[in-house]
């Protein structure tokens, strides 16, 4: 299949690319940027004049649900969300059901997501067994079937001598460790942000405290073994000058920030809207900020959707009681892009948060446009409002805090390996 995009506003953010121009796809890859390679005769043509042509977008958290909660979602159908919302590649924690800790149960995911023709999906398995915390996992077969990295998803360490040794044999072999800093007991029972919010509304809170008292844990074990550690998910503006500082002393350290948490606070909370009980909690305007400006300076690295489908019986209950995630795969775009609206950046700084940032971290060579690169590609109109409805989002979770909300920027296409996996029109 040779595809001509035509006259597209082309972004590249690895490679400082950032023209009106042409591009030529033949055998799965970018054949050409810019003049048409000799012979090349186009099986589709597509117009992008308007339109906003880069790599297709990489999430470093997606939870698809399978296997074992099917009823929440299904492979097909998240990432039939996943393309529509531009995500050409995507990893997903290993909290599935059951726990992605045995080689098998990887391949067997990647060969279902495969068959499906949509998003590569790069699984992170699971750091100890059964996330127990316990005994560690055989890194370097679940590597050899397909894993990118081990993580706990939302289990803590409690048994610092274990995460010890986990980052001791992860930096013997170069693997990285993704780890979300969590205090288990300081938050244990907690639904939201320990906060004037959550005290009026008679809320569990969760301190800033228990990502602090954790993030110096990881940091300072980090420091001794010299394992490469992701930070996913911070929440709060002390985190992230504690990681600023931590990257300044030379730790081999990234981190994320759930979309989420870019643009909501604990104040979303107040009418018990349960789309809003999120882990992390929503935190204070402060934290907030303070997320969004690390963001900017680089010192958070990138923006996942913390992608979480649920059911309607999880989030039809009281606040308190019901289930903390949001849906996110189809949102991660215009959020991001609203974001960088609201700080004053250009483009190619949003694009890189969610391209070739994500795509560094997780070890894959997607997130660009290089001549040769496999053909992963997002086309988008910049300027093209849309009303997000939940009814209307392909993922089957509707769960969102964002329903209603009117965003700038809607995918047009988006091509995985040289195929057209989405097409609004």
């Amino acid at each position: 299949m040779k595809i001509h995009i035509k006259q597209g506003r082309v972004i590249d953010p690895k490679h400082n690319i950032d023209m009106v121009t042409d591009l030529y796809i033949a055998a799965g890859k970018i054949a050409a940027i810019g003049e048409a390679p000799d012979t090349f005769n186009a099986n589709q043509v597509i117009d992008a004049r308007g339109l906003v042509v880069c790599p297709g977008l990489v999430d470093v958290s997606a939870r698809l649900r399978e296997p074992g909660n099917e009823y929440k979602a299904t492979l097909e159908s998240e990432m039939l969300a996943a393309v529509a919302g531009g995500i050409t590649s995507l990893a997903c924690p290993p909290d599935t059901d059951p726990v992605l800790d045995e080689p098998g149960l990887v391949e067997m995911l990647k060969h279902r997501a495969k068959q499906l023709h949509l998003s590569h999906v790069y699984p992170l398995g699971a750091l100890t067994r059964q996330l127990a915390g316990k005994q560690l996992t055989e890194m370097s077969e679940l590597t050899e079937a397909g894993c990118v990295g081990f993580a706990q998803a939302d289990k803590a360490i409690i048994d610092t001598q274990v995460l010890w040794r986990a980052m001791q044999y992860a930096a013997t072999f170069g693997y990285t460790v993704w780890l979300r800093p969590e205090e288990p007991f300081l938050a244990a029972g907690g639904v939201a942000h320990d906060g004037e919010i959550s005290a009026r509304l008679g809320l569990k809170g969760i301190p800033v405290a228990a990502e602090t008292l954790a993030l110096s844990t990881i940091l300072h074990i980090a420091r001794e073994t010299g394992a490469k550690v992701h930070l996913c998910r911070l929440s709060s503006a002390e985190a992230v000058d504690m990681v600023r500082e931590a990257k300044q002393k030379g730790l081999q350290i990234s981190c994320d920030v759930s979309i989420n948490h870019l643009h909501l606070t604990e104040h979303d909370i107040a009418y018990f809207d349960s789309n809003c009980h999120l882990r992390p909690p929503l935190r204070s305007q402060r934290d907030r900020d303070g997320l969004r400006q690390g963001l900017a300076d680089g010192t958070i690295d990138l923006a996942c959707s913390d992608h979480t489908p649920m059911d309607d019986d999880a989030k039809l209950t009281p606040f308190g009681e019901s289930e903390a995630g949001a849906t996110g795969l189809e949102l991660l775009l215009p959020l991001i892009l609203k974001w960088a609206a609201e700080m004053k950046l250009p483009l190619s700084t949003a694009l890189e948060r969610i391209t070739s940032a994500p795509a560094k971290s997780l070890g894959i060579s997607h997130g660009q446009l290089a001549v040769g690169a496999v053909a992963d590609i997002c086309i988008f109109d910049p300027e093209q409002y849309w009303k997000v409805e939940a009814s209307n989002l392909l993922s089957q979770g509707k769960n969102t805090p964002f329903d209603g909300l009117e965003l700038a920027g809607k995918v047009r296409y988006s091509l995985v390996s040289g195929q057209i996996a989405y097409s609004a029109s």
